[in-house]
């Protein structure tokens, strides 16, 4: 098992299929970041409240409370927390429409390096915000 490093970034990663949980979190430690998974959209939920993470990675499609929902409930409460959504879908309205709610979207199937960039980047654009 990686070591997390102590004050290292925390990432929830969310999805019902174990495959790309296990392919995502893998990568995020490795690259040493703290990360905790979900399998639904009720354990993400729960999750960000015991967890608080610095950003998530959510998937659209899960049954039950979809993502997109998970985004709206944490707007709703408040929580700003930086989304990355992933989905199988590609269509402009359904990227529109995530992005209302979120920072950044891609699409499956995906390279974890381009995954890994764009959630160093999602941070970058929250780390400068906040510094103006």
């Amino acid at each position: 098992m990686i070591e997390t490093p102590a004050g290292a970034t925390k990432v929830l990663v969310v999805d019902d299929e174990p495959s790309i949980t296990d392919m995502v979190s893998m990568a995020l430690r490795y690259e040493e970041f703290d990360v905790r998974v979900a399998g639904s959209g009720r354990e993400a939920l729960d999750t960000v409240e015991t967890f608080a993470p610095d950003l998530a990675v959510l998937d659209i499609m899960m049954p039950g409370i979809d993502g997109l929902e998970v985004a709206r409930r944490l707007r709703n409460q408040g929580v700003q927390l930086p989304i990355l959504f992933l989905s199988a879908r590609d269509a402009t309205e359904d990227r529109v429409r995530a992005l209302t709610l979120g920072d950044d979207y891609v699409t499956k199937p995906f390279s974890v390096e381009e995954l890994v960039a764009r959630i160093r980047a999602v941070l970058r654009r929250v780390q400068w915000a906040g510094e103006s």
